[in-house]
């Protein structure tokens, strides 16, 4: 999998794709990560991106060219399967989405800013916009460093154990149960017997019932109907 970030601040996310899951995946040969700084695409002598948006409308807006020059000079080395534009008001990120795009071969992420981007660049040449919550950032690069470490992590191999990604929270739409490790006894504080029962069946039927009960008591919205 390749993911390349388009940014105007590239070194808010260097050192974030360059540690953890996402160094592991590309010291792996699993992943690869590019950040390319969209002030590098622009033609004004000043590397300037944005510029007043037309109406009289308050703020800046991310202009046409630098972007769709970046875009074009990924797009001339390779084919990609996507090209995400994150935004507030785009499709929710979840964790059915992550799935989604860990199954893509090439990703293009552009992080938005200012009061976004021309829109123009929205109709043409972005195939798929995507906001992690209802809430404005400063920019989109939180957002892109969210959804790569989410996606990153679901590659086969990426994560020791597969079965551990599997079993995460809202793969299901449920949320996880309970988990405790030694020791048993903490102050007084105890982990379940069924825990240390060892039978495997009665644990599963635990887990299962300590995932939905927790879910109907703090995220009832997951639960279909």
């Amino acid at each position: 999998m390749r993911i390349d970030i388009i940014t105007v601040l590239p070194e808010m996310l260097e050192g974030f794709v360059r540690e953890s899951i996402l160094a592991r995946a590309q010291k792996k040969g699993l992943a690869e990560i590019y950040l390319h700084n969209l002030r590098d695409y622009s033609t004004d002598k000043w590397k300037r991106v944005d510029d007043y948006p037309y109406g009289g409308f308050a703020g800046m807006v991310m202009q046409c060219e630098p972007i769709d020059r970046a875009i074009s000079a990924l797009k001339a080395e390779r084919e990609y399967d996507e090209v995400i534009f994150t935004s507030p008001d785009g499709e929710q990120f979840d964790q059915h989405v992550a799935n989604n795009l860990s199954l893509k071969k090439n990703l293009i992420i552009l992080c938005g800013h200012y009061k976004g981007i021309d829109q123009r660049i929205r109709d043409h040449l972005i195939t798929r916009e995507i906001s992690i919550g209802d809430y404005v950032l400063t920019g989109g690069e939180l957002a892109a460093a969210v959804m790569a470490d989410a996606i990153v992590r679901l590659v086969p191999g990426v994560i020791s154990d597969d079965q551990s990604a599997l079993s995460d929270c809202f793969q299901d739409d449920l949320l996880s149960a309970p988990i405790y490790t030694r020791p048993a006894d903490y102050k007084g504080w105890k982990v379940p017997d069924i825990l240390l029962s060892g039978n495997e069946a009665k644990i599963k039927d635990w887990e299962i019932e300590q995932s939905y009960e927790r879910t109907r008591r703090l995220r009832p919205d997951l639960l279909k109907e």
